[in-house]
């Protein structure tokens, strides 16, 4: 639940761990744990910079704007910052134009933020969660192809044509244990399986329903990549699990009221997110941009729109996009954005 004001740090913190729907500062620092470890191993440190830079600004971003005070303080306005922060440096070589973008795109989900809540949640109680991400990540790797100061890295478009199927193959039994770990810290965009299980850690600290989901959507989602024959390198990365996990949390324990139909119904949107991730990854290629979280928001969006038929319960609603240069309070938007 939102809770009154707080300072601009614990904001910061709270807004890391709503990445996985938690309001928790000390869950926040974990997850800068887990990725400050990914870094230190990797010896770059952009991702991990990039994560403060973007909820700092997001964060910040919201309070100059008079955004909706609890949402703020419950960090609902940092959490698609903090993942603009980090996939920017992932897919776009650093530069003193990535540092420049990492500020605007931060700033622009903030708003985009409030765009969402006061439409697709207003009008039709379906939260925004890192749909706003999703968007400002695309917007930004896709302009960067046209910008001389930005170089994306590592994603050239290619048509559908060009996908080539894989053969059925499972991994040694510690690989399958690493990538169910790979799965959870994608989310973050890391490859490291420490920092998925320190990420499933601070998830647990929160909540150990949503730890327990996240741990469920992680396993189902490697069973049904491997099953399917999925790119075997993409399956090992843990980039057929991230948005899996997400949904698994977001219909089994976060949108919904927990129970044994829901757990059934999370689990076929789970299923279903892994197939999206494949489409999805297809039809995105030719423009040479990721898919990012888009599997699991189009996915979540699918299976929450019909939640006034499963008791719906409620998430740390994002009411009031901005308050207005008169001062007037707009009429509160119904259900969550998170």
């Amino acid at each position: 639940m939102p809770r009154g004001q707080s300072n601009f740090l614990v904001q910061s913190l709270r807004g890391t761990s709503q990445v996985f729907f938690m309001e928790n500062a000390l869950t926040g620092v974990l997850f800068f744990a887990a990725m400050a470890y990914a870094s230190a191993v990797s010896g770059v440190w952009a991702t991990t910079i990039g994560a403060a830079v973007g909820v700092g600004v997001a964060t910040l971003t919201a309070r100059l704007l008079d955004c909706d005070e609890p949402s703020v303080s419950s960090g609902l306005y940092g959490f698609n910052g903090v993942l603009v922060g980090a996939a920017l440096p992932t897919f776009i070589a650093a530069s003193p134009q990535l540092w420049a973008a990492i500020v605007i795109g931060a700033a622009a989900s903030t708003v985009f933020t409030a765009a969402f809540s006061a439409t697709l949640t207003g009008k039709w109680g379906i939260p925004g969660s890192t749909g706003p991400f999703v968007l400002t990540g695309w917007l930004m790797v896709a302009a960067a192809y046209s910008f001389g100061g930005l170089h994306v890295m590592g994603n050239v478009p290619k048509l559908a044509s060009d996908a080539t199927s894989h053969t059925l193959g499972i991994p040694a039994p510690m690989e399958l244990v690493a990538i169910f770990f790979r799965n959870i810290a994608q989310v973050y965009l890391l490859g490291s399986a420490v920092s998925g299980a320190i990420i499933l850690i601070g998830v647990l600290i929160a909540s150990v329903p949503a730890g327990i989901a996240a741990a469920a959507g992680s396993l189902l989602s490697l069973i049904v990549a491997i099953t399917l024959g999925a790119d075997p390198s993409a399956v090992g990365k843990g980039l057929y699990g991230f948005s899996p996990v997400l949904t698994a949390m977001a219909v089994g324990v976060i949108f919904l009221t927990p129970s044994p139909r829901v757990a059934v119904y999370a689990g076929l949107a789970t299923v279903v997110t892994v197939f999206v991730q494949g489409a999805l990854d297809v039809m995105v290629a030719p423009a040479g941009i990721p898919s990012f979280t888009a599997p699991y928001v189009l996915t979540m969006y699918l299976f929450i729109a019909p939640k006034k038929l499963m008791a719906p319960h409620p998430h740390g609603p994002v009411a009031d996009p901005m308050i207005d240069d008169q001062g007037r309070t707009p009429v509160s938007a119904a259900g969550s954005s998170r």
